[in-house]
């Protein structure tokens, strides 16, 4: 069958376990080439190996992850009154970026989102954090782990985690401190490690596994709503994410939400 832009598919190859749009199509070479509707993935594919995915199935279980990452946390509203932390959200990609936006929508957070590539975001944070003085910064996009390129330990290995790593850096000669301004950071299959080593207070990936569109927000959305006087549940945080501690991890500190009293 003819597939066009904009069709959701599957492949063949990965036992179609994995739900993509098609964004770009090289009629020449019979090239197809796909973005992760949930997972932040690029991908190509020729046609044969393509299979137009059927919406009424759920492959991803991505009902059940939306419903489970709902926001839970209760707040005493009849005595106190909270402040969250603020948001600033940078991200490679558009259309993550507004999902993720959507969700902190949904959360009631304060969030300010900015599309840069990848590449140019290490030379724009600073003037990001000054401008909007966050509590919380995201750094993501698209990231990937090429095995022939060299081992896990090389950054050079990695299609955007140097990058990121440049970024975390920058963010940290703004705001030293951890507890002051929590850095969330990385993409699919990033290299955890560097980017815990620069600054990071959360990053992708221990297990260099993809992870989900909103797993940066889901983190960022906890510690927005978590109390400034009190260290986080780490393992609590990280269950919530899609993925679990194989796709992001990160150090114990302090929530960004004040509680004030009398409402």
């Amino acid at each position: 069958m003819d597939y066009k832009i904009g069709d959701l598919v599957t492949r063949n190859s990965y036992n179609n376990d994995t739900v993509f749009m098609i964004v770009d199509v090289d009629e020449v070479d019979n090239t197809y080439y796909l973005k992760g509707v949930n997972i932040r993935l690029y991908a190509d594919s020729n046609k044969d190996d393509l299979k137009l995915y059927n919406r009424d199935n759920d492959i991803e279980n991505e009902k059940h992850f939306l419903e489970r990452i709902k926001n839970t946390v209760e707040l005493d509203r009849n005595d106190y009154f909270y402040l969250p932390g603020k948001i600033l959200h940078i991200d490679g990609d558009t259309d993550y970026l507004n999902r993720c936006l959507n969700y902190y929508k949904d959360s009631n957070l304060l969030a300010i989102g900015k599309i840069e590539q990848e590449e140019n975001i290490p030379y724009k944070i600073h003037e990001w954090l000054d401008e909007y003085n966050p509590s919380i910064v995201v750094i993501t996009g698209h990231d990937a782990y090429y095995k022939k390129k060299g081992k896990l330990d090389d950054i050079t290995a990695y299609k955007n985690s140097s990058n990121f790593v440049k970024a975390v850096k920058e963010a940290r000669k703004f705001e030293k401190s951890h507890d002051k301004l929590i850095i969330i950071a990385g993409a699919c299959q990033s290299d955890y490690e560097e980017l815990i080593k620069a600054g990071a207070n959360f990053a992708s990936s221990p297990k260099r596994i993809n992870i989900h569109a909103l797993d940066p927000a889901i983190i960022a959305s906890y510690m927005a709503l978590s109390d400034s006087s009190e260290d986080i549940d780490l393992k609590k945080i990280l269950e919530n994410t899609k993925y679990g501690a194989s796709g992001l991890g990160g150090i114990k500190t302090k929530g960004t939400m004040y509680i004030g009293y009398p409402r």
